[in-house]
């Protein structure tokens, strides 16, 4: 019997990857006109749990702080999910990148519980995009990702550098403005997707990939 769960969707392609692009930076730049927008669709503990504001763990994926935050995240929607969603589908590609951006942000909003941290707007596409990115390493675990356009690094390295690095920033403190524990997040729930949906352990994927060649 089949598990509904690991159901494949039928395969169709219709460039989500882009439609989410152009509706990030349409939603930038009407709430930079309306900024009281900001506060209602960003993840706040008090807004979220007192206010029932439940969209909140959704919709904050598609509001950005400045130019920079949305350009960064977008640059990296476009290289990364525009491949992943050619390689597994656009249905299947939507599916990790809300399930995995929602679940980043209820986790995140675990951690302002935990911390005291309830004066904290969460906002941005970073967790979705950082599992989306985890993505593209199980995908194509030999693809090599040049740094700075000058430095390759195999993608599942770049995923280890990049939740060190995250890891760091957050014990240290470093970028305070920025929310690392998401990205994080991000990553985790990547991880258990393949292993609950796709019943691909991404450990042995990239085991196989680099220690078990023939």
């Amino acid at each position: 019997m089949t598990n509904p769960i690991r159901k494949p969707f039928t395969y169709t392609y219709f460039s989500a990857s882009l439609y989410l692009i152009g509706i990030n930076f349409v939603l930038f730049f009407i709430l930079n006109l309306f900024e009281n927008g900001k506060l209602y669709l960003s993840l706040n503990p008090v807004l979220f749990l007192d206010r029932h504001m439940y969209w909140q763990a959704f919709t904050y994926m598609f509001v950005h702080g400045n130019l920079g935050h949305i350009l960064s995240n977008m640059i990296g929607l476009f290289f990364f999910g525009m491949t992943v969603e050619r390689a597994i589908g656009s249905r299947e590609f939507l599916l990790i990148y809300f399930l995995c951006g929602v679940e980043s942000g209820l986790c995140s909003l675990g951690y302002f519980m935990l911390t005291g941290s309830y004066r904290v707007f969460l906002m941005g596409a970073s967790g979705a995009i950082f599992a989306v990115m985890f993505a593209y390493a199980v995908i194509f675990p030999r693809a090599k990702i040049f740094v700075w356009g000058l430095i390759p690094v195999p993608s599942p390295l770049l995923v280890i550098i990049y939740a060190f690095i995250e890891l760091i920033s957050q014990i240290s403190g470093r970028d305070g403005n920025t929310a690392h524990y998401a990205h994080l997040f991000g990553f985790a729930a990547a991880f258990i997707y393949f292993i609950i949906r796709m019943g691909i352990n991404p450990l042995t994927v990239w085991k196989n990939a680099y220690f078990n060649q023939q």
